[in-house]
């Protein structure tokens, strides 16, 4: 039984989209790369949270949240009463950048931004997902 040219190609294209898909596969110095990455900005994100120069009065993230104390990353999105909303945990971050540091905000894709995000949530590690929790 001789296949058409038309039928041998479908039959070859169903052959390959019924193999499966791999997903990308990184190599150890991939990782280790990344890892390097991501510890040097949760470094800035100490930097940040711990010095006053975000604000204009000198005050620091720290001296209300010490290594990012009771900020519970892992808990967001959820209603915070200071907003009157739903809120990400980079709009508090926000909020307290303008009330007690009396500082501008911060875009949500400003470096700072992910710099101190980072360092919030690295200091939670281990902590279950828990959105919307209080």
């Amino acid at each position: 039984m001789r296949l058409s040219f038309a039928a041998a190609f479908l039959l070859a294209l169903s052959v390959l989209a019924s193999a499966p898909a791999k997903a990308d596969e990184f190599t150890k110095a991939d990782i280790d790369r990344w890892q390097a990455e991501y510890q040097k900005v949760v470094a800035e994100g100490r930097t940040l949270w711990t010095d006053g120069s975000l604000g204009t009065n000198g005050v620091a993230c720290a001296q209300c949240h010490p290594n990012a104390a009771n900020t519970h990353p892992e808990t967001y999105p959820k209603f915070q009463k200071q907003l009157g909303k739903v809120a990400q945990l980079w709009e508090m971050v926000n909020w307290c950048l303008r009330n007690p540091l009396q500082g501008q905000p911060l875009g949500a894709d400003d470096p700072k931004m992910t710099a101190m995000l980072s360092y919030a949530t690295f200091e939670r590690r281990g902590v279950k997902l828990a959105p919307g929790t209080h």
